[in-house]
């Protein structure tokens, strides 16, 4: 580990109140390089956070409904009352919609936390009207995280109606109210519009190690080609655990039938998906 003081807030989530070999990896990794809170939005017991137990120095297991941002303001929360923030040259907010780190990650923190602004998100997303830090993993300095506002900030996240919502009141609005405080953020990879779910290949091979759970499931199994790429090409332990969670929460059938990279396959599924799309609207 550098000199650099590191606080990872970690957001996770299971369905079935678990703490799978994936999101161990993953804690287990940014141990490495500073310490991790993790909260999930599950009622997990004991001994599930106790899988995480020598990678952390909270574990939190709670169904609070509020997503991700829910869980990054319990351990914020944690942080602030245990009086620890100052301690931190950076705050990370992370969270478990990904598989990772694919690869290494030291060189990516290194830039992260070098460049000119006060925010750095790992990806930014650009759009014509707004664009905004995708909030699964962003890191802000000292002077962010033991402001006022952001204190404020974490401390009022609440239950929202939808998802759209939580994305406009919470992620769009982290990075409009840290430049309406007078501070700045950037993107370490600008993308645009649905990059990172819709063309993971392309995001892993500029250099982010992460891939989208979501990409598992997304345009009729158009992607696999994709993903199957970037698993030839990633941690060897990590990508046994993400084959084992596939398994389980798709099942064997639909992984086999997913990782593919025989390109006739993956027209034919493009074609069925634009069909289906067409035919529901466009939804």
């Amino acid at each position: 580990m550098s000199n650099v003081k590191r606080l990872f807030l970690f957001a996770g989530y299971s369905s079935d109140n678990r703490i799978d070999n994936t999101l161990v990896f993953y804690v287990k990794k940014l141990s490495h390089h500073g310490d991790v809170i993790l909260c999930m939005d599950s009622n997990c017991p004991g001994s599930e956070l106790n899988k995480v137990h020598d990678y952390t120095i909270a574990g939190i297991g709670v169904r609070h409904g509020e997503y991700d941002f829910g869980s990054y303001k319990r351990c914020f929360q944690y942080a602030r009352d245990n009086k620890i923030l100052d301690k931190y040259d950076f705050v990370y907010l992370v969270n478990d919609s990904v598989f990772g780190p694919l690869f290494n990650i030291t060189n990516i923190l290194k830039r992260l936390e070098s460049v000119s602004t006060d925010a750095c998100g790992l990806v930014e997303s650009v759009h014509k009207t707004h664009s905004f830090m995708e909030s699964w993993f962003v890191c802000v300095n000292k002077k962010i995280a033991t402001s006022v506002w952001f204190n404020e900030f974490m401390s009022n996240i609440t239950i929202q109606k939808s998802k759209f919502d939580i994305t406009v009141q919470y992620e769009h609005g982290l990075s409009n109210l840290i430049k309406n405080n007078n501070c700045s953020w950037t993107g370490l990879y600008r993308v645009h519009g649905r990059t990172t779910y819709n063309k993971p290949k392309k995001l892993f091979k500029i250099g982010c190690p992460f891939i989208k759970k979501a990409c598992f499931t997304r345009h009729g199994g158009a992607l696999g080609g994709q993903i199957k790429y970037i698993l030839s090409h990633s941690d060897k332990i990590l990508v046994n655990a993400i084959m084992q969670y596939a398994n389980r929460v798709y099942g064997t059938k639909y992984t086999s039938w997913l990782l593919t990279s025989n390109p006739y396959k993956i027209i034919i599924r493009k074609i069925k998906y634009g069909i289906q799309k067409i035919i529901n609207g466009g939804i």
